[in-house]
């Protein structure tokens, strides 16, 4: 039998950070971190674009904005003592038409809202921030930034194991049993007895929220998000990032260009539904997890409202001439031929059985386990409050 204070499922950049912040706050608390696979960051972390979030887009007082805010001073700070590189390169929101420059408007009164150091710039000042970029009007967002999230996790991990603490991979969740006293996880080679769990386990947090007994409140719909790498020879077309103004009633960001902290520039995503959790390719398939999806209620309620946009992002994957069109909107220089395959990521959107996207993020707790339900993005940016947040939610616990 192994006793632990804390044990979290999950070393993606939520988990980590959230040990992290266990560890500062409590040195004398004994921490567990299980991952199943056989590396840190394998999922959403690990195929993230890298984007440091400035907070413009999410509702004044969500817990997106407040955590996004506070999350991306706590990650610079943590990346400048670490000496992992990182840049503030800005960012454009572009209105490419008339009727995109009431929304953009709109989106420029919530960043000031927010507390976000943005500017309503004219075309001029656009062509000379990006010469490329089609627009009327955009948001320069001076303080967006970038840097490599993988990094940061592999920097957390071992700060982790400096102070004494585990983070054991190839250790798959498949039990967990709360007790009065204690939670019991049970994993195929040993069980854990811990006084307290957390669930960041991403694109399965809602699995490990009903393996612990609870039931979650949505159901994870994995949504793959597709990207093109810009060869470097056309990568001049794009100085920094640029971003489409984003439809209101998606949690997505749009079609847009980034230039990772590499230097090189992706451009994406599309937005399609994938046919496995983990479904990173297009022939990617789990027939259990998709039927489940495909009989969900709220999958089915949620495609019968936006089945338009749903064939659209499709086309866009299915074609790389529309893909390409859908770019020109912004960048009306790029060809097809600048354009080369780049790796995909999975986003886990939690959709309600009544069909709804769920927006902010979102917990459910029970006396001994705190299940970190919905931490889409910008939970990267945003990961060491998040992980603050858990904290100070298992610290109501620790002297009752």
């Amino acid at each position: 039998m192994q006793s632990n204070d804390v044990v979290i499922i999950g070393a993606g950049i939520v988990g980590l950070a959230t040990a992290y912040n266990l560890a500062q706050e409590y040195p004398d608390k004994s921490i567990l971190v299980l991952e199943k696979e056989n590396q840190v960051a394998q999922h959403q972390t690990g195929h993230n674009s890298g984007v440091l979030h400035s907070g413009i887009y999410y509702k004044p007082g969500s817990l997106k904005a407040i955590n996004c805010r506070e999350g991306k001073k706590t990650m610079e700070a943590f990346c400048e003592k670490q000496g992992i590189p990182f840049k503030r390169c800005g960012k454009v929101i572009v209105a490419v038409d008339a009727g995109e420059q009431e929304r953009l408007g709109a989106l420029y009164d919530r960043g000031q809202a927010n507390g976000v150091d943005c500017t309503l710039i004219d075309q001029a000042r656009l062509r000379e921030l990006e010469p490329h970029v089609a627009g009327l009007q955009a948001i320069h967002v001076r303080e967006t930034g970038i840097v490599d999230y993988r990094q940061v996790c592999e920097r957390l991990a071992a700060i982790l194991a400096e102070r004494g603490h585990r983070v054991m991979t190839g250790a798959r969740v498949v039990g967990i049993k709360e007790y009065a006293t204690e939670v019991v996880v049970q994993c195929p080679q040993a069980e854990f007895h811990t006084r307290y769990a957390v669930n960041c386990a991403g694109l399965y947090s809602d699995r490990i929220t009903a393996l612990g007994g609870s039931t979650p409140p949505a159901r994870i719909i994995p949504f793959r998000g597709e990207y093109y790498e810009i060869k470097p020879e056309a990568a001049h077309v794009c100085n920094a990032l640029i971003y489409p103004v984003a439809d209101p009633r998606f949690p997505f960001l749009g079609v847009h260009f980034t230039r990772m902290i590499s230097g090189h520039v992706e451009c994406g995503p599309n937005a399609v539904f994938a046919f496995a959790r983990e479904g990173y390719r297009k022939t990617d398939l789990n027939l259990g997890e998709l039927l489940s999806n495909l009989t969900f209620p709220g999958f089915i309620r949620m495609t019968a409202r936006y089945w338009r946009t749903g064939v659209g992002e499709m086309w866009r994957s299915l074609s790389k001439p529309a893909f390409v069109k859908a770019l020109q909107r912004l960048i009306p220089d790029i060809r097809d031929e600048y354009l080369v395959p780049a790796a995909a990521g999975v986003r886990a959107q939690a959709v309600t059985a009544e069909g709804n996207l769920l927006d902010d993020f979102a917990f459910c707790e029970t006396a001994r386990i705190v299940n970190v339900i919905n931490a889409p993005s910008p939970a990267a940016t945003a990961s060491l409050s998040i992980g603050k947040s858990v904290v100070e939610k298992l610290a109501k616990r620790f002297y009752k």
